[in-house]
């Protein structure tokens, strides 16, 4: 019988100190992970410095209670795949020396990975993906319509000429005086409201596939701004549901039109804000009447960082004979078309 591959993934590009143990590229053995939200909430924002402090704290808890809960040692493994970039420099090399520190010292092969392959990867935890794919990614950091033709191998053909979605709902959060991390906040709030009570703009950009989300934050703090003015009053539910509203429009009828102009088999939504209830919904909506293409959303506990979305692509780069040595470094600039 064929030996069950083993992969621990590690995962520190920003906030969160994660490690995982994934069996045969699918299959979820542990996955740990030690969060800082509480310790960056007070400033609004994650501070470089105080995550890569507290990744030193968790970096060794961590992958000792991955391994523990996945009942297995590093002679156990086949490989170590880690987040290379991009990120925080300071939190990727926390955890880059970590996993080079013990692929050192157990002689296991080192696997650097893209942080955006290990989101789009983590489909693949819920159903072996299917080629031609096509992703849509949606980050704090990343909005992008990314085709994955074959294992391992990624074309961005849309992506953000400005502001994140992810980022453009934090910054809107803050305007409305909501709590860090913003984007749960506003999904929640925009439940509550009137999509259509405030007029806001889509930036369509017109025969492309990239996206644009700065014009559509400055018009929700200039409308705020003005009604503050002419002494109005605007409903914050109905301004969040209005600003989602714009955001999910471009997302869906972008990704529906990707999908057909590329044939693909399958669409994965990917990162952090796949977690967004508004989006789940209208892709799923969207996609009712696509039958010939195959919609996967990921649970909400592998939309957010973690790292067994970084074993399940370190799985696909290992097969595919990547090696990683010890000279990786942290590369907050890497680029998924060249991994």
């Amino acid at each position: 019988m064929k030996k069950d591959q083993l992969i621990l993934g590690i995962e520190t590009s920003c906030d969160e100190t994660a490690a995982a143990v994934i069996k045969n590229g699918t299959d979820i053995l542990s996955n740990i992970v030690a969060s800082q939200i509480e310790s960056h909430k007070r400033f609004g924002g994650v501070v470089p410095e105080i995550a890569s402090r507290h990744h030193v704290e968790q970096i060794t808890l961590v992958l000792e209670e991955a391994l523990r809960e996945a009942n297995v040692t590093y002679d156990d493994l086949d490989a170590i795949a880690v987040t290379e970039g991009p990120g925080l420099v300071g939190a990727l090399l926390i955890g880059v020396n970590a996993a080079k520190a013990v692929a050192f010292a157990h002689n296991i092969p080192l696997v650097g990975v893209h942080h955006i392959a290990g989101h789009i990867y983590a489909n693949r935890l819920i159903k072996e993906i299917e080629y031609p794919a096509l992703s849509l990614v949606v980050s704090g950091g990343h909005t992008e319509l990314v085709l994955i033709e074959r294992p391992g191998h990624f074309k961005v053909i849309g992506e953000t000429r400005d502001d994140a979605a992810g980022e453009a709902y934090d910054k809107v959060a803050r305007t409305l005086h909501l709590p860090y991390p913003g984007g749960p906040h506003i999904d929640r709030l925009a439940q509550e409201g009137d999509p259509t009570s405030v007029p806001l703009p889509r930036a369509w950009l017109e025969d492309s596939y990239d996206f644009s989300f700065s014009g559509l934050k400055s018009a929700v703090i200039n409308t705020l701004h003005n009604a503050e003015q002419r002494g109005e009053t605007i409903e914050p539910a109905d301004l969040a549901a209005s600003f989602q509203q714009s955001v999910i429009d471009v997302l869906v009828k972008k990704t529906v039109k990707a999908t057909q102009e590329y044939d693909v088999n399958q669409v994965l939504l990917a990162g952090g804000v796949a977690a967004n209830k508004g989006l789940r919904k209208a892709l799923t909506e969207a996609f009712e009447s696509i039958t010939e293409t195959e919609l996967i959303i990921p649970p909400l506990s592998l939309c957010t960082d973690n790292a067994a979305m970084i074993g399940a692509a370190g799985s696909v780069l290992f097969e595919n004979g990547k090696r990683s040595g010890m000279a990786m470094n942290g590369n907050p600039g890497l680029d998924i078309e060249t991994i």
